[in-house]
């Protein structure tokens, strides 16, 4: 089974999710302009699969996410369009935030 890392991030006013695909974790993404770092100190806390990165979508205020899965469940669940995907060196990444 494909698992997602996540770590959850709270202030008193957001709650940001770093989310990534299990299998990039550790890696250094780099194409033109962009450089990712799928570090662990910043996506590794809990390992959670599709319905629990769903669940967490819906309480984040903030979210950060990398991965062809990550990124395709916040495409399914409609917290980001396609047209705002940024993928470096063919991998996805993606960020949202909500405003109230």
């Amino acid at each position: 089974m494909n698992l997602i890392w996540i770590r959850v991030f709270r202030t008193p006013a957001d709650t940001l999710l770093a989310a990534a695909d299990e299998e990039l974790l550790g890696k250094v993404l780099k194409e033109g302009k962009y450089k990712l770092s799928v570090s662990e100190k910043f996506y590794k806390e809990t390992l959670v699969d599709d319905v629990a990165l769903k669940d967490l979508l819906q309480i984040c205020s903030i979210a950060n996410l990398v991965g062809d899965r990550s990124v395709g469940i916040a495409i399914e669940s409609g917290f980001i369009s396609t047209e705002n995907v940024v993928y470096i060196q063919g991998v996805p990444h993606a960020q949202f935030t909500t405003l109230e």
